[in-house]
Formats: C-alpha cells, structure tokens, sequence
C-alpha cells in the first residue's frame, strides 16, 4: 500500500472515529490534486459516500488533505466530543428520525407513566433513547452487561435522573443477581438487545408481569422462537431485528464499517497493516456483508465461509472466494460475524493470524480470556487491543463485541433508524393486544421510517401512478383482456 493509500484511509477513519458519523449516504468532497486527494476520490465512494464538488464547503464533510490535513463537517472544523455530556448531546443532534418519533408518542401520550427497562449496550445512542423516551412521558431505567457499559455515559444518565444498573467489575455470579433486581424493578416493556433480560425474566418467573418486549438482534430472536415453539415463551415480543429500516442498514452499513474501521484502527496501534492481511468472514449475513463491503473497499483480499449454501452462493456471486474455515483460516484475519456461540474454535485460534468478532456473543471465540499475552510489534508498538492468545493467533479487543471495545460503536445516524424502529415497537405493544410469540411489526412502520429519514435528508422520490396502482388491483391477465370466446 502506498503511503498516499495509508494517509487517505486513515483520514476517513479518523472523520468516522471522532464523529461516529456514517460515511456511507454522505456528502463528501475532496480539495487537492495531489495523491492523497487522489486516493480520497477513489475510496470515498467504494463506501458508499457521494463525491461533490469541493468548493461547496459549507455542506457535508471536505477533505483538504496536505502538510496539515483538515476534515470540515458542514463548514466548521469537526466538533469537539472530549467530555460523556458532549458524546451524548453529539449523538443527540444526528438522530432526527428517532427524535421526531419521540415527539409523536409525548403528543399522543401512548407512553405517559409507562415503566420501560431497556437493557442494551451503553454507550451515547442509547443514552438517547432512554432520555427521548423519558422525555416523551415514560419512566425509564437502564442495565448495561459489565463488558456493554461506558461508565461515563452512565453517569451522564445517572446526573440527568435516569437510573442505570451496571457495573464492569462483576462477576459472572454477580452479573445475574444484578440483572435479576434490575427486573424486580418491575417494568411494563423491556427492550432488548440479546434477549439476554427477556430470557432471565422467564427463568426468574417474572415474565408474568410484562406487557411486552422488543428485541433489537438476530441473535437475541433466535432463542425467542425456540421459545415460542416450545411453548414457553409467555409474552409478545417485536422482532425489531426483521424490520428492513433496522437490518438493512445497521446490520450492513452500521456494523460493517465500525467492525472493519475499529480492527484497522487497533492494528495500526500495534503497528500492523490491515491491507497486508488476508481476511476471512465467517457468516454472509448483513452483518458478514458488511464486513466483507468495507474490508474490500480498503483493498484487502477476503474470503467467506458459510454453513448456508444459499448465503455461501450469493457471496460467491459478490466475488468473494469461498470454503471451510479450517481451510481458510490458517495465517489470515478471521473476522466472525456470525452471533453464534463457539464459531471460532481451538483449531483456528491456532493457526489464524489475528481473530476479531463483528457484532459478537458471549464465547464467539472458544478460549480462556486468561491465555492472552501481551503483544508488541516489530518495532515496539502496543495496541491496548490486540494481545496474543498462547502461542496463537493475536485477538482483537479480547475477541468481544470489537466496534464497541475498541470503538464507539455503529455509527450514530445508523442508531437512529434502529431507534426509531424501537419506539415504533414501543407503540405497538402498547396499541394493540397482541398474543403471546414473536412478531413483525407492520410494513408501514418501515414505510414511515424510511419517508421521514429521506425528508428530512431533502430526498424525493417517485410514487406509483394512478394507472399502475389500478393495474395492481386487477388479477386478470392483460395478454387476455378482449372478448371472452
């Protein structure tokens, strides 16, 4: 990779990283012509960013890369994010879909005095759905999971009179019993995020009491079916998960590029190229597409396992080479994108080059954390996320959750869309009775959600005609509209 290459890859991360902005959807330009600049206009929009015009500085991001580069945002150089308050608020002005949602359950009243635990990773977004629902009438509490907590963001829920329970220090044992009163708290709606409290509430016995819970992921839905199957679950539950405006978009574009831009970040702090890996995403799912997306716009070489042939077919067809991950794994960047326990086993922890989980459960990876050492490139750098497992592969954030260990995690207007989906929920359960078992919520809810986001970008698109909506109404075949013989 040239050093013209390098400069302009680290430019775009360092706007992603000190923003927690999403580059793909966005306006950018690039003032220059030297190679730096030239490489900015190649890569920009292999993320999907729009490339303008430079002299328009007063919207979207400008690069001016040089002896000094500087990123605009909007005309002004990119704020200053230095305390948890300014992250919050930072997060809070680039989340309008969620907000003017928000704004519609405060007028209607849908959720005035409704008790609401939401039980998710903590960090800036979150904080903002706790306070738009607090604001908009309900009563909220938050439990983060000892390794999904930013303490400082707590304490500014904490100092805006939001209760958070959670805490990095516990235990395993302790965990539970924290999460458990946490429940005992007593809640109409829970929204989840793993489907980690949902679950507990059941063993606990203290589903009973809820109206409902919302599930924000794939890996939190698929307990939940098994147990509506299974004829335990005692609740309904919106797969928030399923609706297009969420996995479309955070799943791909949210997760994709704060995994792939955090394991670039962490490697290039030990002193490690990422464009030197060969890179291997196990699971082609949005996630895994993502991952795939933004590891190949920054030139690296990627392959793809998959136990779906279907998933495994269509990454073939995106030019990705398939096969086994015992056989593809041995000196590569093993990216896990799978949310699925035990996917990356002994045998590629020993023979991978590195190991990092996008999205990520509890024992994605199957190794005692206790193992890891230390880790030192060639030239004395350290990276306080990558240490090395035994005499194996080297691990990324300890093989957690890596865009939230080592970032900030999915980009923030990314959130927006996934939140706005969540208060959709929110009234849904709380509008109708619906049974017990998983549900979707409507078509219109992704319909509102993805008008709004495009209104409010200044976005028009076009509408059916009169004469193809009558078209769609009839079912007779056009090919025999004459005289019936």
């Amino acid at each position: 990779m040239t050093d013209e290459t390098a400069t302009a890859q680290r430019l775009v991360r360092r706007f992603a990283r000190e923003t927690n902005l999403l580059v793909a959807g966005r306006d950018f330009s690039v003032v220059g012509t030297d190679g730096v600049a030239d490489e900015l206009r190649r890569l920009l929009p292999a993320f999907g960013a729009h490339l303008g015009d430079a002299g328009t500085v007063g919207h979207g991001v400008v690069f001016a890369p040089g002896a000094t580069p500087e990123i605009l945002l909007d005309g002004k150089a990119l704020p200053a994010r230095e305390t948890a308050h300014d992250r919050v608020d930072a997060a809070g002005r680039h989340m309008p879909v969620a907000t003017d949602r928000a704004r519609r359950l405060r007028e209607a009243g849908t959720v005035k005095g409704v008790r609401i635990g939401i039980a998710m990773v903590l960090e800036p977004k979150t904080a903002q759905l706790a306070l738009l629902l607090r604001d908009a009438g309900a009563t909220v509490a938050v439990y983060a999971h000892p390794d999904e907590i930013d303490v400082e963001v707590a304490q500014v829920l904490r100092s805006r009179g939001i209760p958070v329970d959670g805490d990095p220090a516990l235990s395993a044992a302790a965990e539970r019993a924290a999460a458990v009163a946490f429940l005992r708290r007593g809640f109409d709606l829970l929204l989840d995020d793993g489907s980690h409290l949902i679950r507990l509430a059941h063993e606990e016995g203290l589903a009973a009491a809820l109206r409902g819970a919302a599930e924000e992921t794939t890996s939190g839905l698929t307990p939940l079916r098994l147990m509506e199957r299974e004829g335990v679950l005692e609740i309904p539950v919106i797969a928030v998960n399923d609706a297009q405006t969420k996995t479309s978009f955070d799943n791909r574009y949210g997760t994709g590029q704060s995994c792939v831009f955090a394991i670039a970040d962490a490697l290039d702090d030990a002193g490690i190229d990422l464009r030197d890996q060969r890179a291997v995403v196990v699971g082609y799912g949005p996630v895994g597409e993502g991952v795939a997306a933004h590891l190949r716009a920054l030139g690296v070489q990627v392959g793809v396992t998959e136990t779906d042939p279907v998933r495994a077919l269509r990454a073939a067809h995106d030019g990705y080479r398939i096969g086994r991950l015992h056989d593809l794994a041995p000196g590569a960047l093993v990216v896990s994108a799978t949310g699925a326990p035990h996917t990356v086993d002994a045998e590629v922890l020993r023979t991978a080059a590195i190991v990092a989980v996008a999205g990520g459960v509890p024992h994605e990876v199957d190794f005692d954390v206790s193992t890891l050492q230390s880790y030192a490139g060639a030239d004395g750098q350290r990276s306080p996320f990558v240490e090395r497992a035994g005499d194996g592969a080297l691990v990324i954030a300890r093989a957690g959750c890596v865009n939230l260990a080592a970032g900030e995690g999915n980009p923030i207007e990314i959130m927006d869309l996934s939140f706005a989906v969540q208060l959709y929920a929110v009234e849904h359960l709380l509008s109708l009775a619906l049974p017990v078992g998983v549900h979707a919520l409507p078509a219109e809810a992704d319909t509102a959600i993805g008008t709004a986001a495009l209104a409010l970008r200044g976005e028009r698109i076009d509408q059916r005609s009169a004469a193809q909506i009558d078209a769609l109404r009839e079912w007779r075949s056009p090919r025999f509209r004459g005289e019936s013989a």
